[in-house]
């Protein structure tokens, strides 16, 4: 027994000791003790269960029960844990509304959240449970800056809806609307659609941002190999949890920290992952940001180098034919992984969570016979991965755009400007977009917004009014990892930091080349800097809390729209 009664224990205790041990931690023992935790668990290393749980989505709904899973883990290997929970808002329910603002903005205090969490009741190691877009990439930078023993477990996918006797998602209740905008589709439609397009808990079905982020965490080895595909209601969840809780001991035991596993060349398996498999644009922003909470210097233009020599190879939504349930059943992010090293792009000694480096992570992948969802490397979709950066005179410090999401590489055309989505979503709505021309939206960016909204409201509506083959768009704001067409977004700098997208006039000649990799406008750089000047932003939305502090502090979408 120790001094105070408690049980002793071999397993490492490098920060719960300073919180519960000795005769002058009495106190915080008495706390402890009047919540069912005994001097037998107080003298175990306690492992923070960093929860982002939320009744308000399906992504997250089902996060309590998986957390008791990780739990149950943690207790069979020797550790006390302890689940807490931050912030998630979906961006699905919140896109089109002035709530979506509130989405990236929820990254940055999910990640500050568990810090401090973590900080203040010094846990030995750390298990963050993620599902919804930013609660993914919040839970990975929290970890990256405390760098104690910790790993990150996604929730899953939520499995397809059937109507009309194909699988759908949530992004053809997003085309829908359009279409029904157009007159193309009936009411008694729209709502069944409606019924059946979310049947259930899990993250949207695509390889929108959830999926594509849960997939670049695997690949960087902070996510256990072969744990993120696994989908949300599927009942080998559970036992992967509790595997999860193992590890979390055992990572404490061998003292394995974020630093040892997001590295530069982790960081670089991420972005082929992500452009392998047709992901979303927001792991561009995402990657920066853990990047930059990493210490790590990465660029832009990284992704630009990392895709041009990876193939995409995944055949998922929003631009494939299935979906994340499906990549399960294939392989899993393993089954990409392997392909990658059959490339010759994936490093494959950086190591992982469990141990085991990537490289061996991917040679023990399990590829189901006769799968279409991951194509050999010598027959892939496209030759190159699935992003792209332009520059340009509109953007001088970059734009992204899907390269999976269209077969188009050139549109010159009119501009048609826009001051806000909403602004924009009306006109859509009202079938005031021709063929032909180039949408721009602005002050939709990390400050202007603030909170550099999501575009898929009004992406998925041209798409569903037929035009997403005949309309370009470019945006300071970003896309859902749904969005589909030739679509720039995160031009940077942005119209409330003088960028050049500013000084875009109805009716100039805009000019999109992704071969070329250019965004241009049809201006003279000294008309361009005196219309700039000229120019004046709408007022602040936002002059006082959390919003108004973020707008303040937020850096370019070029360099992950981080606030530190």
């Amino acid at each position: 027994m120790s001094s105070n009664g408690a049980t002793k224990t071999s397993l490492p205790r490098p920060r719960s000791s300073a919180v519960f041990d000795g005769p002058d931690r009495a106190a915080a023992r008495a706390y402890m003790k009047g919540i069912g935790f005994d001097d037998d668990a107080l003298s175990r290393p306690t492992i923070g269960i960093a929860n982002t749980w939320t009744e308000a989505m399906p992504c997250n709904f089902h996060l309590r029960g998986l957390a008791e899973h990780i739990k149950e883990g943690v207790r069979a290997a020797g550790g006390t844990p302890m689940e807490f929970n931050t912030v998630a808002i979906s961006d699905g329910i919140t896109m089109g509304t002035e709530g979506m603002k509130t989405s990236l903005v929820s990254r940055e205090v999910i990640a500050d959240s568990i810090e401090l969490a973590a900080r203040g009741y010094q846990f030995d190691a750390v298990v963050a449970l993620s599902a919804c877009d930013k609660t993914i990439p919040g839970c990975v930078m929290a970890l990256a800056r405390l760098d104690i023993p910790s790993l990150m477990l996604y929730g899953g996918s939520i499995a397809p809806g059937r109507w009309h006797g194909r699988d759908v998602t949530i992004l053809d209740v997003f085309e829908a609307i359009g279409a029904h905008a157009a007159g193309e589709m009936s009411d008694e439609d729209l709502r069944e659609l409606e019924g059946v397009a979310s049947p259930g808990a899990g993250a949207c079905g695509g390889q929108f941002t959830a999926n594509t982020m849960a997939c670049a965490f695997e690949a960087m080895g902070i996510s256990p190999g072969g744990s993120a595909m696994v989908p949300a209601e599927d009942g080998e969840k559970g036992t992967v949890a509790e595997r999860i809780g193992e590890m979390a001991m055992k990572v404490l035991a061998e003292d394995l920290r974020p630093s040892r596993v997001i590295t530069r060349e982790s960081l670089e398996n991420a972005i082929a992952c992500v452009c392998a498999s047709g992901g979303s644009t927001n792991g561009v922003l995402h990657l920066l940001a853990v990047a930059r909470e990493a210490g790590i210097e990465l660029d832009i233009d990284d992704f630009e180098r990392i895709s041009r020599r990876t193939p995409l190879l995944a055949d998922l939504k929003p631009s494939g034919r299935f979906v994340a349930t499906d990549l399960y059943r294939a392989g899993g992010v393993p089954l990409v992984l392997k392909r990658l090293a059959e490339a010759g792009i994936l490093h494959g000694d950086a190591i992982t969570v469990s141990g085991r480096t990537i490289g061996e992570e991917a040679a023990a992948a399990a590829e189901a016979e006769g799968q279409e969802v991951v194509r050999p490397v010598a027959d892939p979709l496209k030759p190159e991965g699935g992003l792209a950066i332009l520059r340009g005179n509109l953007a001088p410090e970059g734009a992204v755009v899907k390269l999976a999401g269209t077969e188009r590489t050139k549109q010159v055309g009119p501009a048609r400007v826009f001051e806000s989505e909403e602004e924009c979503f009306r006109a859509v709505k009202d079938r005031q977009i021709r063929p032909g021309d180039v949408i721009v939206i602005r002050n939709e960016g990390p400050a202007g917004g603030p909170g550099m909204r999501e575009m898929l409201q009004v992406t998925a509506a041209i798409v569903g009014e037929g035009l997403g083959e005949e309309v370009a768009l470019l945006t300071d704001g970003r896309f859902s990892g749904a969005t589909r067409g030739l679509m720039a977004g995160h031009v940077a700098p942005e119209a409330v930091k003088g960028g050049p997208i500013a000084a875009v006039r109805e009716g100039d000649e805009i000019a999109f080349d992704v071969e070329a990799r250019r965004l241009d406008v049809a201006l003279s750089g000294e008309e361009i800097a005196k219309r700039v000047v000229a120019y004046e932003a709408p007022p602040p939305a936002y002059e006082r809390g959390v919003m108004a502090k973020y707008a303040a502090a937020v850096s370019s979408a070029s360099r992950g729209a981080v606030t530190a």
